[in-house]
């Protein structure tokens, strides 16, 4: 289970990146909602324990479970379905006492440890029809689970993290290319039939969320829209250098309430408005750092499932930064998707760091680690 490791083979860097925006976070949540920052505080520094225990932990051991925790995650799932909080017309929150946790958060991060054993251990035959079948009904199950709380983001995020995954194992090119002569079509003619026909394909907040993105002088969803609309306002008003951290200025999207749910998914509107395009490029700038040193870690992960593990971390904090982004800048429909490391959230920020105490651990056991152990037997 715990082995001993070098110190030199720890990753302070990726530590070093993680506490920076994690600490910005805190920041950026305290101006949005004062209230809150001591609980995201309370967050960070449980994630950085969690995440220095996991990462002492060996990987390869806690994916001798791998069953144990697809079966766990399936029941946290329908514990979602059947014992969950409702909250705007969604039920995705599993309310203990006075504390209230988002399961689909830690899904994730079990995902990723389940198909990196999987996956590891059908290598060689990855591209046989039955495998890929075999991997696509054992996704569809937690996907299923989430599509229906409704979570349409974290549907689109999981089939995405599943796809890279299929890809980074070593998935024929040219299964790829047949797959996206079927998708693209497939994809083309589900937007059509969302945007242009009546037909119940989506919730209607979720279509409604759509057309306001796609039509936003249409009056008929003028209120679907003036969220994105005052964050773009609040983000090019501040500039270069922004009007200031924790300003008292009532013009201001998060003091003036401009903007609902600012300490959570439009917690960039209050980047931009008040560090500036520096600051705002600054939380881009580190959340590439952190999954640039996932994706070099995983280069030199001893194995498959290392290198699996670190590119899935990578995917999610990369899917959703970017989709964060868009939304708050406009450039995407409003999907509730919070910022990784920035957002308040407990669930989110304590799973994220679960998932970088992983890839800690893959790069304590890195190929020159494994070598060393090799000369020692």
């Amino acid at each position: 289970m715990f082995k001993l490791y070098k110190l030199k083979d720890y990753n302070f860097r990726l530590v070093l990146w993680l506490l920076l925006i994690s600490g910005m976070g805190v920041m950026l949540v305290g101006s949005a909602m004062q209230s809150l920052q001591t609980k995201q505080l309370f967050g960070v520094i449980l994630g950085v324990v969690v995440m220095a225990v996991v990462s002492l932990i060996d990987f390869s051991w806690i994916l001798n479970f791998y069953w144990i925790m697809y079966i766990a995650n399936i029941l946290m799932l329908l514990a979602v379905r059947f014992m969950g909080k409702e909250t705007y017309g969604a039920t995705r929150w599993i309310a203990i006492g006075s504390f209230q946790f988002q399961p689909t958060e830690l899904s994730k991060i079990i995902l990723i440890l389940f198909f990196a054993k999987y996956l590891m251990d059908h290598e060689d035959d990855l591209n046989t029809f039955k495998t890929l079948v075999s991997s696509v009904i054992l996704v569809a199950v937690p996907l299923i689970l989430i599509k229906i709380q409704p979570d349409l983001k974290n549907t689109i995020t999981v089939a995405a993290l599943f796809c890279v995954l299929l890809y980074i194992a070593g998935l024929s090119y040219k299964i790829i290319g047949t797959v996206l002569i079927i998708m693209v079509p497939l994809v083309v003619g589900f937007l059509i039939l969302v945007t242009q026909t009546d037909l119940e394909i989506l919730e209607g907040y979720q279509k409604d969320r759509i057309m306001s993105w796609l039509y936003p002088e249409d009056a008929a969803y003028s209120d679907d829209i003036v969220q994105q609309q005052n964050s773009k306002t609040a983000i090019g008003s501040g500039q270069l250098t922004g009007k200031g951290y924790n300003n008292n200025k009532v013009s201001s999207s998060n003091k003036g309430n401009f903007v609902s749910q600012i300490q959570t998914d439009f917690i960039y509107a209050v980047a931009g408005e008040e560090l500036g395009f520096l600051g705002a490029a600054g939380i881009i700038l580190l959340l590439f750092l952190i999954c640039i040193e996932c994706i070099l870690t995983g280069r030199r992960a001893k194995d498959l499932s290392g290198r699996l593990i670190c590119c899935g971390v990578a995917t999610v904090v990369a899917l959703q930064s970017f989709i964060n982004i868009c939304v708050a800048t406009g450039l995407m429909p409003n999907t509730g998707t919070p910022l990784p490391f920035v957002s308040y959230g407990l669930s989110s920020m304590v799973s994220l760091f679960i998932g970088m105490g992983l890839v800690l651990n893959v790069g304590l056991q890195n190929r020159n680690y494994l070598q060393g152990e090799v000369r020692r037997v």
